[in-house]
């Protein structure tokens, strides 16, 4: 018998009473609906009558999820990664693939992820339920995004560290004489300083080729960089504290869930833009800046015949659009059914590919004022990810008047950059994790724990990543043995010990370009050719009042595809093995390494079709139709279309009080 607990509303069955849900009207069949709570897992063993689920949290105002949306989002890529991209690749020229693949792929899929999460109620994994089959998307989402959410952190943790070394009267990265410094280390940026300079009677040219205090401060005071991947190394604790610092920010983020984050954000999506404005500001008044500028926009038209060039557009457009982490899809679960996610996916997508244009000018104002200053060509200077942030700005501002103030605006704008991003994707995480949590395992602070645990879990793999050179394994400061110790110890751990080499295995494996790729190539087709692109467009419709554009079903179907494909296929072609700073080549083992990360996402989605394929029952024709029938959530039957699912029990519109719909819960 059907019961409606007094306290929220929540209904809920007896199981004393089988047989039909609700007496048939107008003398129709029974009818059986096949539903699912979203939030939570259905009930689990042991689960007793009348166990309500607590209702899944909303946005307390719409605001929050589009501030929530542009943190994460809008990240380091935007001003490390695009800029530089931008100038290698043509200048103006590269905006023509980068704005098509937006509008044939970026834009589509992220409407898709967004509108998908809000219409089904669900995480990462459960969103999934529109199509069962597939469910091993979801899987392989939280796979990508726990890999990012683990060596992500590690660029905040260094940020962290520059801004705290910035709050000094001289920066210790401006001059030699450090106990870090190397003998080789040159303290000469301007151009007057080197022309009446003789050291060693070398130009200008030549001497920005050589160590600066800047350089090693990077690799020797915070990576404490090691020969190699097979080195084994001791922890650089400095570092260490700054990452255990940083994941405390982020659990204190997410722990009580959207109704807090979507008050963080507000500070942490927007400050950036302030501090973007005064670099701006600053940097467009330091002479050479038009030349930066110039360099970052001027047109190289050859440059539209190269592959490389789609690759990076397409590898950006879907990185920066956080497309395939299962994030979005956990923000647009908490939004109320109606939101309009249409317009909302629009203007996110117009942000986000302004902020990237935006930040351009920021970046490359301030190259040219460096390239000028030291008389090199601005080839010399551009650089991109942790290159341009913690090399070229950081010598940037030794250049300028007040340098601590300028380092310390840098490092806390891509500090509140990562944040927001970070906590965002942890979010993202939890959110998939606790809707398999079946109600029955449902406690007061099962959130609190499960954050905890998730951030002691990362922060135990980022030890790996804060590992310095063991002086023990080395024959004196910076001088390598001929033959190492090897303990049985050193030679099973040997992986986590190699610093900086381990971050690069992450970033360029786990959720690399192809990774990504595939993951937007499969949410397409299922929802455009398994569940029905017209389908879905009558659910869009039934959420926000009227049908998007014909374009988004077209590129769902044909167009994002053919797109991933093509710049998957692009980048098997064009691969190359993983090289750090040009010098160092990964041994085997590591790029075997680096491929299982891929693998690990990539094999989730045809192992789940083949595991539940083989153990079904019937004809292959009656598997694949019971396996991709939907599953839909209690809050389908309300607001859902009528169809032959649910004939006769849904309306367009909220039911009244006295006609709600009582039904069973039940897993697939």
């Amino acid at each position: 018998m059907a019961k409606k607990t007094s306290e929220n509303g929540i209904y809920s069955v007896s199981r004393e009473k089988k047989g039909s849900l609700l007496d048939p009207a107008d003398g129709a069949p029974p009818v059986k609906a096949e539903v699912v709570a979203a939030g939570l897992g259905g009930p689990g063993p042991g689960s007793g009558p009348g166990l309500a689920i607590p209702p899944r949290e909303t946005w307390t105002r719409q605001m929050d999820f589009i501030m929530s949306c542009v943190g994460f989002a809008v990240g380091l890529g935007n001003v490390w990664r695009f800029p530089y991209l931008c100038y290698k690749n043509g200048g103006g020229v590269f905006l023509i693939p980068y704005l098509l693949i937006a509008l044939l792929g970026g834009i589509p899929i992220f409407f898709l992820e967004i509108s998908l999460g809000q219409f089904m109620k669900a995480g990462s994994i459960n969103v999934w339920n529109i199509c069962p089959l597939f469910k091993g998307l979801g899987f392989a989402s939280m796979v990508i995004v726990f890999y990012c959410n683990t060596y992500y952190i590690m660029v905040l943790a260094w940020g962290f560290y520059y801004l705290v070394k910035s709050f000094t009267a001289s920066l210790p990265w401006a001059s030699c004489g450090h106990d870090w410094n190397t003998p080789e280390c040159v303290e000469i940026f301007r151009q007057e300083d080197c022309a009446n300079a003789s050291v060693a009677n070398l130009t200008c040219d030549q001497l920005s080729d050589q160590r600066s205090p800047v350089i090693d401060f990077w690799e020797k005071k915070v990576l404490r960089l090691s020969p190699g991947l097979e080195t084994p190394g001791e922890l650089n604790w400095e570092v260490t504290l700054c990452l255990l610092a940083c994941w405390v920010l982020v659990y204190f983020c997410v722990w009580k869930g959207v109704k807090s984050t979507g008050k963080i954000v507000y500070f942490t999506a927007t400050f950036p833009y302030v501090v973007l404005l005064v670099l701006l500001v600053r940097g467009v008044m330091l002479p050479g800046a038009l030349d930066g500028i110039v360099y970052y926009l001027k047109p190289d038209w050859s440059k539209l015949g190269s592959p490389q060039v789609w690759i990076d557009a397409g590898t950006q457009i879907f990185f920066s659009y956080a497309i395939g982490l299962g994030a979005l899809t956990a923000l647009g679960s908490y939004n109320r059914f109606n939101n309009n996610c249409y317009k909302d996916a629009i203007i996110l997508a117009l942000i986000n590919s302004g902020t990237s244009f935006f930040a351009g000018f920021v970046v490359f104002s301030i190259l040219g004022f460096m390239a000028t200053e030291q008389g090199v060509h601005i080839s010399k200077v551009a650089e991109s990810g942790p290159g341009l942030a913690f090399i070229a700005y950081p010598r940037a501002v030794t250049l300028m008047p007040m340098a601590p103030l300028w380092a310390a605006l840098f490092f806390f704008m891509l500090l509140l950059l990562g944040l927001d991003s970070q906590f965002v994707g942890v979010e993202g995480f939890i959110t998939g994790l606790l809707d398999l949590l079946p109600a029955s395992y449902y406690f007061r602070f099962h959130r609190e724990i499960s954050v905890a645990l998730c951030c002691v879990v990362c922060f135990i793999i980022d030890l790996s990543m804060v590992t310095e050179v063991s002086e023990r394994m080395l024959g004196g400061r910076g001088r390598r043995r001929k033959t190492l110790n090897w303990t049985p110890f050193d030679l099973g751990f040997c992986f986590v010990k190699g610093g900086m080499y381990v971050f690069q295995l992450f970033d360029y494996y786990s959720a690399s370009g192809m990774t990504l790729l595939w993951q937007a190539f499969w949410e397409c087709a299922v929802v455009a050719w398994v569940y029905g692109a017209d389908r879905f467009m009558d659910d869009v419709a039934c959420m926000i009042g009227y049908r998007p554009s014909p374009w988004m079903k077209w590129c769902w179907s044909f167009f994002t595809p053919l797109v991933c494909m093509g710049i998957f296929t692009f980048n098997v072609a064009y691969y190359k093995p993983l090289v750090y700073n040009n010098t160092y080549v990964y041994p085997w083992w590591g790029e075997a390494v680096g491929w299982c990360f891929a693998f690990s996402s990539m094999l989730c989605v045809p192992l789940y079709l083949l595991y539940h394929l083989l153990g079904a029952k019937g004809t292959f024709i009656e598997r694949w139709r019971d396996l991709t029938q939907p599953v839909w959530g209690l809050h389908h039957l309300e607001y859902k279309a009528q169809d032959s699912d649910v004939r006769g029990l849904t309306t367009l519109t909220p039911v009244s009080e006295s006609s709600k719909v009582i039904v069973v819960e039940s897993v697939m």
